[in-house]
């Protein structure tokens, strides 16, 4: 079996963030996202791995390179631009040749890995298996159908009217047969190739399609509500581990990590938090639920639940929580204008003031 995993999207729903960075790549627990669902993969026993990239390729590349590490073989397929899921296996037919494969959607996260659900799948190969978990608002997502037996009947993409409130996890397993399938689909209304309609032409033809109601934890890391609430769960399970240097008048309250070279000067960190390689704190609380990433500076300033990424400063700031700041940024007090705010933002900024 072979690994499919999409890491070509422009994660338009994390800018400005995503205007220079891959969301794949965007940390939890000052881990890229990506990489829990890489590690996930290799946990299920599965080695050969095609990660199809576009526009941020070479940073994916750089993050990854040849998967050695991961115990992986890396082959990168480059897809010229996001034309739906089922097309990304289009483009991967020849590296995919005549073997199963599961597909994993990059930016996602699930509790429990996927071991349980690659082993079913293994052991009674229907045509395709999904997995499946009850939503709020299942029109942001592909929704399932089932009968009363609960067996797959229909499947639909973002639909206006949701038939159920099932919503398709980006975790799919298919065998060779699912390459007919998407030979034969046109694109939808929204101008893609949808899997939900290459899965429902297995449904049709009569081809037996699986699926699993999951009950672990899994997000689609898109938005920075999510992608803060991942990292609160990751940070959940962190082990107390310190390697950097604390000094005697600080204070590490629960589960903190100091990771090599950073420096902790009277300061107060209550965890679960975690503090990168060379990032110096000093004079300063750090509250749980925050990742602190490599070599950033946080200097006479208050922060709370919140990631933020490599080489960032923040000095003299009273109070920052629920936000997600971005790489070589500084955040900074504003100067003493009376009732005015100074802003440099970029496309697609969302700001919140209090007035």
């Amino acid at each position: 079996m072979k690994a499919l995993v999409l890491a070509g999207g422009s994660g338009t729903r994390l800018r400005p963030i995503t205007h220079t960075s891959a969301k794949q790549l965007v940390p939890v627990a000052n881990k890229p996202v990506l990489f829990y669902g890489l590690e996930a993969i290799a946990a299920a026993g599965i080695t050969e791995i095609g990660i199809v990239v576009g526009d941020t390729q070479a940073e994916i590349e750089a993050a990854v390179g040849d998967g050695s590490d991961l115990g992986l073989q890396v082959t990168y397929l480059r897809q010229q631009a996001p034309l739906g899921l089922a097309h990304a296996v289009l483009i991967a037919r020849d590296y995919l040749g005549e073997d199963d494969f599961v597909m994993y959607l990059g930016d996602n996260f699930i509790v429990g890995g996927i071991g349980d659900v690659v082993g079913r799948f293994t052991s009674d190969r229907p045509d395709a298996q999904i997995m499946l978990t009850q939503v709020g608002d299942p029109r942001q997502f592909g929704v399932a159908e089932l009968d009363a037996d609960g067996r797959v009947v229909g499947l639909e993409e973002k639909p206006a009217e949701p038939k159920s409130d099932l919503a398709l996890v980006g975790v799919y397993l298919f065998t060779p047969l699912v390459h007919r399938a998407v030979a034969e689909l046109k694109p939808s209304w929204r101008g893609e190739l949808e899997i939900t309609d290459a899965i429902q032409w297995l449904i049709e033809r009569g081809h037996r399609v699986e699926s699993s109601v999951i009950s672990g934890y899994w997000k689609d890391t898109g938005n920075v509500t999510d992608m803060l609430e991942v990292n609160r769960l990751v940070l959940e399970s962190l082990e107390t581990r310190l390697e950097g240097r604390v000094d005697d008048v600080s204070e590490l309250i629960g589960r903190v990590v100091v990771e090599p070279g950073a420096v902790v000067e009277r300061s107060r960190i209550v965890g679960p938090a975690i503090i990168g390689a060379g990032a110096r704190i000093v004079d300063s609380y750090v509250g749980p639920f925050t990742s602190i990433a490599a070599d950033c500076v946080v200097d006479g300033s208050e922060i709370e639940y919140s990631i933020v990424l490599p080489r960032s400063s923040i000095s003299g700031v009273s109070r920052i929580e629920a936000s997600l700041i971005g790489h070589d940024v500084e955040v900074t007090p504003a100067p003493n204008t009376p009732r005015a705010h100074r802003l440099v933002l970029g496309d697609h900024s969302k700001v919140q003031i209090s007035s």
